[in-house]
């Protein structure tokens, strides 16, 4: 459930997968002020995009997270930092309690299991269920094609019969036809 509920939190802005400043605040039971106030004392940490940047208010309505419609941010004075996995793994060691620790572990494990559903996405039941539907098809198409040949070659089959039969017949004919005895007749005056 934990697991789900953070990676609910974790938008693609820019290519990366990262997670706002608020949620991870409110994550880690601190001011966002507060977070704030601690990487801007330990920027060096977090130079370079990968670890964090700040989002535009474009890139912030595009994410549809929903802030700029809610209480909460609905008149951003100052824009939210995107962390990425590497920067909230550096979070780590500028908020150092036992709380951030524990967070910080559910949040990294989130980040993992994004990466691997973007990975291997799971097989869904419908998507099994058409490349099933499609092999029969295939299959049937076959085997009617099939049927349709030992139809043709039955067909002509059955012509060669029928023209054999007629040939047959007309011989019979011929032969059936009386012919004249060959040889001496009896009559019974000879007897």
């Amino acid at each position: 459930m934990e697991l789900t509920c953070v990676q609910s939190k974790i938008f693609e802005i820019r290519g990366h997968k990262v997670m706002l400043e608020f949620e991870l605040a409110e994550r880690y039971g601190v001011e966002t002020a507060q977070l704030k106030r601690s990487v801007r004392r330990n920027i060096e940490r977090f130079e370079g995009d990968d670890f964090m940047f700040e989002v535009t208010r474009e890139e912030l309505s595009r994410c549809q997270i929903g802030i700029l419609n809610k209480g909460q941010g609905s008149n951003i004075k100052y824009l939210p930092f995107a962390f990425t996995e590497l920067g909230v793994s550096m979070l780590s060691s500028v908020l150092n309690s036992k709380t951030a620790i524990g967070i910080n572990r559910s949040i990294m494990r989130a980040f993992v299991a994004v990466r691997k559903l973007i990975l291997t996405p799971p097989t869904d039941r419908v998507t099994e269920l058409q490349k099933e539907i499609k092999a029969l098809k295939e299959y049937i198409e076959e085997v009617f094609s099939d049927y349709n040949d030992i139809n043709e070659d039955t067909q002509m089959q059955l012509e060669l019969i029928s023209l054999t039969l007629a040939e047959l017949q007309a011989n019979k004919n011929s032969v059936e036809t009386p012919r004249k005895p060959i040889g001496f007749r009896k009559t019974e005056h000879d007897n």
